[in-house]
């Protein structure tokens, strides 16, 4: 298969009063794995469905390999769809389940095959067909499950099915909804991987929609972070959670949640937090701000603010404290460190946290993100 752009212009889409779509930009490269992340209600799932000709947007355009497919049909469009649901057939066996999408669709007709007149010869039509099914069924390691119905297949396996069934097509590209949020955290695990590796085998384009940050960031060569209709931003995993663009995506990414403390920017520059200075300059006019810290750059020190902890949660390798600022009990952070070290609490339960100033990241009063400068000595 050749791998196809998708392409969203200005496209917008309103349920009564309410703006569920606002201007949507967005470009889908040939053969990459994009994901539109977001909470529930954030439209990723009417976007998608607006790409598969579900939903017709009120304005802007569709382009599926430069193609402008605003007017076509779903059945026209040449994409597979798989579901949070698995929508087998369950009369069907796995076999049957997986050739639907070639009879329905003709697609049990290739060009290569002997043709009479205008109809190719039903043994070939046959042959092709079971042909494809074997060869979407072995990449995806269910072969020996083609005589099973559904009811007798794990949820993993069902999953696959309905893979199977998209595979099979020979898609522009794969769009999928949500395809792992039924099967069991363990069972997610393994198929993000048997996913990512697909994408690598077929050099598909994938559109993914997902709530889940994790599916997001192990699978994706981009991310669209949504938020109340709009793309909060698109970039890389690795630029979405070193540089956040705004204080919503910076809440949305990471495990555990960044820390968030309220500081102030004086009139000279200088960011400050209880009448301490921070180490840390903006260019930004001066007012109230936020800054960020994710909780592996906390560190406890003999310098820094005081917090006194409240619980300590075991992450495999890893322990989250739980603390809040000895100023201040709204203020929560939490801190990474490893299993193995002592948590370094004094009697009453309270410790120092310190932060390299480099590793922040500063929000103004509209969550924009706002560059920092460290000054020599607070660098050194």
């Amino acid at each position: 298969m050749t791998p196809q752009s998708l392409d969203l212009v200005g496209v917008g889409k309103g349920f009564g009063a309410d703006d569920i779509l606002k201007n949507i930009d967005l470009e889908v490269r040939p053969g990459e794995f994009l994901s539109l992340v977001g909470m529930s209600g954030c439209g990723k799932s009417t976007l998608l469905r607006i790409v598969a000709g579900l939903e017709r947007p009120d304005r802007g355009q569709v382009f599926i390999g430069g193609r402008d497919v605003i007017d076509t049909d779903p059945s026209d469009r040449n994409l597979a769809m798989v579901f949070q649901s698995y929508a087998l057939y369950p009369h069907m066996t796995v076999r049957q389940n997986i050739a639907t999408p070639l009879r329905m669709r003709r697609l049990s007709l290739p060009a290569r095959l002997p043709l009479v007149g205008r109809l190719a010869a039903p043994g070939a039509v046959k042959a092709e067909i079971d042909r494809s099914v074997l060869d979407a069924a072995q990449m995806l390691q269910i072969d020996h499950l083609l005589d099973r119905k559904p009811a007798q297949l794990s949820g993993g396996q069902r999953q696959r099915v309905a893979l199977a069934r998209a595979l099979v097509r020979s898609p522009a590209a794969f769009l999928m909804d949500e395809p792992l949020s039924n099967l069991d955290a363990k069972l997610r695990a393994h198929m993000r991987d048997e996913l990512a590796a697909l994408h690598r085998r077929l050099g598909a384009t994938f559109l993914y929609v997902t709530h889940d940050q994790v599916e997001a960031m192990t699978m994706s060569s981009r991310i669209a972070l949504m938020s109340e209709g709009r793309i909060e931003q698109l970039g890389t995993p690795d630029e979405i959670y070193t540089r956040p663009a705004t204080l919503t995506v910076a809440r949305f990414i990471g495990v555990p949640t960044i820390n968030l403390l309220p500081v102030r920017i004086g009139g000279d520059g200088v960011i400050s937090a209880y009448g301490r200075d921070l180490g840390l300059r903006s260019h930004h006019a001066a007012g109230p701000a936020t800054l960020g810290l994710r909780a592996e750059d906390l560190h406890r020190s003999d310098e820094g603010f005081e917090v006194r902890i409240h619980r300590a949660e075991m992450h495999g390798a890893d322990r989250f404290i739980q603390c809040t600022l000895l100023d201040d009990a709204s203020v929560r952070f939490t801190l990474r460190q490893s299993a193995r070290d002592d948590i370094g609490a004094d009697g009453d339960g309270r410790m120092r946290l310190f932060f390299a100033p480099e590793r922040a990241h500063l929000f103004d009063q509209s969550g924009l993100r706002r560059e920092l400068r460290v000054p020599e000595k607070a660098a050194a």
